[in-house]
């Protein structure tokens, strides 16, 4: 018998991907199942980026590339980042990965040692926590409630860092909950850095351009804290090519070259022809995503005027990305027929089951009183969605 490695047996599958095939299996049976499980953008990648990558082909971009990426889409990366955050970084501090996803392995396998302490604000997004137990990493998680806005404060971070703390992870405008970190909020996590000079935090900021409220704000903008901050981001989001497998980090150029060693052992070098339509994504003003944006806004709003009128239910007003992540616990202890709700995994395999509605369980985010609802499909869809979700909460008794 063949026994699988502790490191596997010790992960726990990504909830949003487990939702996502048991509603494509639902489907695939006939239902009419409402997908607001994953978080994809339902806009089609920009014309001016296809042809690039059409361009690419005709042009024979069809062998291996750099394993941090081509040169010419670092420089465009640093000039984006210059250009949108404020951030000067050189090319040689950059790495492209397969995904934003790899950027934070990458990152997480070149620091992190068996032992090493990693914080990690709730809710968080789900691959966080396994990216650090791969390695070896203890998560230690600071909980922020939906009263919190689900933020944390420079007071919590010192109150979590010990001795064997090394890296602080987390994300703005963070999924699940779509919260953004204002200015003065980063200054107080940038001030605790500053006084650990040991630490390493990891700023996620894969939904930058998906922000309902003004400028996007860095944590690397803090000069005192700048070699400390690896900047994590990518094109899925905001230019709507998830399916492209693209994402990169900036870091100072020891953390860079750490990346590009564990990432040329994986996979190498990212896709060529996604590489070649990602220049064209970091030159692009990023003032030609307010529609798309303006979109995401409106959907907040229909979804969030629903979720209000619900009895029991808590949630935030949040200002990016494309989720709302409501405490639906006043539902626990509920029954309807056969259908007793225990908790935040049961409600959605009601609502699956009972109102044909795709959601994910808030436990795989260190969230159980929580559920997530991606909006990051058409008004139709969720104006229908809502309904069902009002009609089936309002079927359960205690």
């Amino acid at each position: 018998m063949i026994h699988l490695s502790d490191r596997l047996n010790a992960m726990e599958e990504s909830a949003t991907l487990a939702m996502a095939r048991l509603s494509r299996t639902l489907r695939s049976e006939g239902k009419d199942i409402i997908s607001l499980s994953l978080g994809e953008p339902d806009f089609n990648t920009p014309q001016f980026i296809k042809d690039a990558a059409i361009k690419a082909i005709n042009e024979n971009y069809t062998t291996y590339t750099p394993v941090a990426g081509y040169d010419e889409l670092r420089e465009k990366i640093a000039h984006k980042l210059l250009r949108d955050n404020g951030l000067t970084y050189t090319k040689d501090q950059i790495v492209v990965s397969t995904g934003a996803k790899q950027s934070i392995a990458n990152a997480v396998l070149s620091i992190i040692n068996p032992g090493d302490e990693v914080i990690i604000p709730a809710p968080y997004w789900v691959s966080y926590i396994e990216i650090v137990k791969m390695a070896g990493g203890i998560p230690v998680v600071i909980e922020a409630t939906v009263e919190e806005d689900f933020k944390i404060s420079g007071e919590q971070l010192e109150q979590a860092i010990t001795p064997r703390t090394k890296m602080f992870i987390f994300s703005s405008p963070c999924n699940p909950t779509g919260s953004v970190y204002s200015y003065k909020e980063l200054e107080s996590l940038a001030k605790v850095l500053e006084r650990h000079p040991h630490m390493v935090a990891l700023s996620d900021e894969i939904y930058e351009h998906i922000n309902f409220i003004g400028a996007h704000q860095s944590l690397a903008q803090f000069t005192t804290i700048f070699d400390q901050v690896i900047t994590v981001n990518g094109a899925s989001k905001a230019w709507a090519m998830t399916g492209w497998r693209l994402g990169y980090l900036a870091a100072s150029k020891p953390i860079a070259d750490a990346c590009n060693k564990i990432q040329g052992q994986f996979t190498s070098g990212t896709n060529s022809i996604t590489q070649r339509a990602a220049m064209v994504a970091m030159d692009a003003d990023p003032k030609i995503l307010a529609e798309m944006v303006l979109t995401f806004e409106k959907r907040r709003d229909l979804v969030l005027n629903y979720l209000l009128k619900i009895p029991g239910i808590k949630v935030n007003k949040p200002t990016g990305a494309f989720y709302l992540f409501p405490d639906v616990s006043y539902y626990f202890g509920a029954s309807f027929e056969n259908y007793t709700i225990n908790n935040g995994k049961d409600l959605c395999m009601y609502l699956l089951q009972e109102a044909n509605i795709a959601l994910v369980d808030g436990s795989g985010f260190g969230a159980p009183k929580c559920i997530r609802i991606s909006y990051a499909t058409s008004e139709e869809l969720l104006e229908k969605a809502m309904q069902r979700l009002t009609e089936a909460l309002a079927k359960l008794r205690k």
